[in-house]
Formats: C-alpha cells, sequence, structure tokens
C-alpha cells in the first residue's frame, strides 16, 4: 500500500544546517555555556546521530533545530518546519491511537474527510495495522512509540527529530525499531537527526555520527558509518566501529572530569 508521505527534495542544498551555533543559560550560579560553536550540515535524506554523555547538550541542540528555543549566538535552518519525536511518547490517553494520529494531521490542516484514511495508512507503515481503535493503555512500550513515530510522520516533514526515542524499551523491542526506522528512513527519503548516548545504537542506525565533548557540549570528532544496511547490532562491523567511538567518548568523560 502506498503511504501519504513523498520522497525528500532532493534539490534542497540541507535539511537542517547548524553555524556556530552556541547556547547558554543564566542561573543561581552565573552564566552557564551549554553548547559553543556546533557546526552540523545535515544532507536531505541523511541519517545523522548526535552522540555524548548525559548532559552534554544533545537535547538541547535539538530543541533548538526543532524551534522551541533559540541559540545565543550562530544561526539554524531547516528544510521547513521540523518533526520532533520525545523519548516518552506524549500520546493522549483519551484518543484512540488513529485519533492520536489525525490530530497531528488536523493541525497540519488535512480534511476532516481525509484523515482518517490516512492515519490508517501511516499505522500500516509503522506495520500497526489494524490499531486505529486502539486505547494507549492497550498498547505495548513499542506499539505507542510506533504510533508516536506514525504522529510524527503525520506532520508530512522533510526532517525528523528524534530525542533518545528507544530509550526506555527493552533491548528486543528496541532492535525491532531500529529495523523499522531505517526502514521508514529509507523508504521516505526523509533526513533524521536522532539523539541518543548508546553508542551502539548510534552506529547501528546513522550514516554519520556526530560525538559532542560535555561542559559545554562541542564537537569532538565526527565518524562517516560505511557500513551496508541493514545492519544489526551484534554485527562485527558494528561493535568494532562501537568500541573506536566508546574509547573516545571515555576519553571527552575523563577529560571534563564526568563519571
Amino acid at each position: 500500500m502506498a503511504t501519504t508521505l513523498a520522497k525528500a527534495d532532493a534539490g534542497v542544498e540541507s535539511a537542517a544546517r547548524l553555524e556556530h551555533v552556541s547556547k547558554s543559560f543564566t542561573g543561581p550560579g552565573g552564566r552557564q555555556l551549554v553548547l559553543d560553536d556546533i557546526s552540523i550540515d545535515v544532507a536531505p535524506g541523511e541519517f545523522v546521530t548526535l552522540l555524548g554523555a548525559s548532559g552534554c547538550g544533545k537535547s538541547t541542540l535539538l530543541n533548538l533545530v526543532a524551534g522551541l528555543d533559540r541559540p545565543t549566538a550562530g544561526s539554524i535552518s531547516t528544510d521547513g518546519r521540523p518533526a520532533l519525536m520525545f523519548q516518552e511518547h506524549a500520546l493522549f490517553p483519551w484518543l484512540t491511537a488513529g485519533k492520536n494520529i489525525e490530530l497531528a494531521l488536523k493541525l497540519r490542516g488535512v480534511p476532516k474527510s481525509d484523515r482518517r484514511g490516512k492515519a490508517e495508512e501511516l499505522l500500516e507503515l509503522v506495520r500497526l495495522r489494524g490499531a486505529y481503535g486502539k486505547r494507549v493503555h492497550e498498547l505495548s512500550g513499542g506499539m505507542r512509540q510506533r504510533v508516536a513515530l506514525a504522529r510524527a510522520l503525520a506532520q508530512e516533514s522533510n526532517l525528523l527529530l528524534m530525542d533518545e526515542p528507544f530509550a526506555a524499551l527493552d533491548a528486543i523491542t528496541r532492535d525491532v525499531l531500529h529495523d523499522e526506522l531505517t526502514r521508514i528512513w529509507q523508504e521516505t527519503g526523509l533526513s533524521v537527526l536522532f539523539v541518543t548516548h548508546n553508542v551502539r545504537e548510534a552506529v547501528r542506525l546513522a550514516q554519520r555520527v556526530v560525538l559532542l565533548s560535555s561542559r559545554p557540549g562541542r564537537i569532538a570528532r565526527e565518524w562517516t558509518v560505511d557500513i551496508p544496511q541493514p545492519r544489526r547490532i551484534e554485527d562485527a562491523p558494528v561493535a568494532e566501529l562501537s568500541v573506536e567511538i566508546t574509547e573516545v567518548l571515555r576519553g571527552e568523560i575523563r577529560r571534563h572530569g564526568q563519571h
């Protein structure tokens, strides 16, 4: 069945471009620099993971790209308005799976007569055919995240921002959703910026891994992942690159005095 999603426009130069972005907050202890001079260019259709220790500013950076906050310095441009998927599914429990997706379609201006059909197509895309009428409490954790993904896709953005969306799931469910996300990314041509602190997850999914240092977050290093998809998290090339990245990450943590 054909989905409602169009391929990302290959003529667009960047899905997201961050140029010398910095972010600071002022609190009781004074001004705190959270992100410092971040420059990242996400190409159309590219899958990029942002990796770093807790507190390095990954989620802050994603919020800036999403337009939920503004940088203190630098500039951010995106190919249209990004769609954002959080660690928690944030579904409305009083609505069915289908109605949660329809709400996103309504906000996008889709006519009421078209919403159910589009919601059912999106549920089929995330392999939840027949779940339209199910309440949130009837869904497993993995199914809830699939609905949340379908709701994000309902925004028809060319850029999907994902803030550790699988962190709370068990290993088997997470692995299944890695497969599903990879399939959907390949089918739709979406650009994805995915935040994680899990090194193997970063390598399992991405074409490029960007490592942030801590206090403040700076780009410490980048890796191009030349491992063909589909990948498994236990594949030897994934494990080997993960070991290399983990060593650099540990060095960054030691350098900044984190434990």
